[in-house]
C-alpha cells in the first residue's frame, strides 16, 4: 500500500490503494456516493471521511482490514449487527477484510440512515440541540 498520509482527493486516495482494500473500499464508496449523493467525501486523519451537517461515516484502509464506521453507528446496529461500538460519540465500526462479506444493499440502508439522523439530530460531534 502506498503512502495514503500524501492523499488529498477522495480520487488520490483510493488510487493509493492496492489490492483487496482497493477494490473493498472503491466499492463502498461508490455505495456510499449511490446511497446520498450529496454527502461531502474529504481525507481527514488520513483516511476517507462523508460530511453531512457534520461527520457521517469513515472508510479507513489499514494493512489487514478496512474500516468502515459511523458517528452514529451504535443506533445502526438494528441494521448491521456486526457494527461494534467504541470509541467517542456514538461511534460503531465495522472491520472487513478479504473474507468479509457485506450487502451494497445493506450499505446503502446504513448511509441513508446515518444521514438522517444527522439531519434530525445534528453533528454528532457537538453538543446535542
Amino acid at each position: 500500500m502506498k503512502n495514503l498520509v500524501t492523499s488529498t482527493t477522495p480520487d488520490d486516495h483510493l488510487a493509493a490503494l492496492q489490492g483487496w482494500q482497493q477494490q473493498a473500499v472503491a466499492a463502498l464508496h461508490s455505495a456510499v456516493l449511490h446511497a446520498a449523493p450529496a454527502l461531502t467525501a474529504v481525507i481527514k486523519w488520513g483516511h476517507l471521511v462523508y460530511l453531512s451537517n457534520g461527520p457521517v461515516l469513515l472508510i479507513r484502509a489499514e494493512a489487514s482490514r478496512v474500516l468502515f464506521g459511523f458517528w452514529r453507528g451504535q443506533r445502526l446496529r438494528a441494521i448491521e449487527p456486526r457494527l461494534k461500538p467504541g470509541g467517542q460519540f456514538e461511534m460503531a465500526t465495522m472491520p472487513l477484510t478479504l473474507e468479509t462479506s457485506l450487502d451494497r444493499d445493506t450499505v446503502v440502508r446504513l448511509v441513508r440512515e446515518a444521514v438522517g439522523l444527522n439531519a434530525a439530530l445534528g453533528d454528532p460531534t457537538k453538543p446535542a440541540r
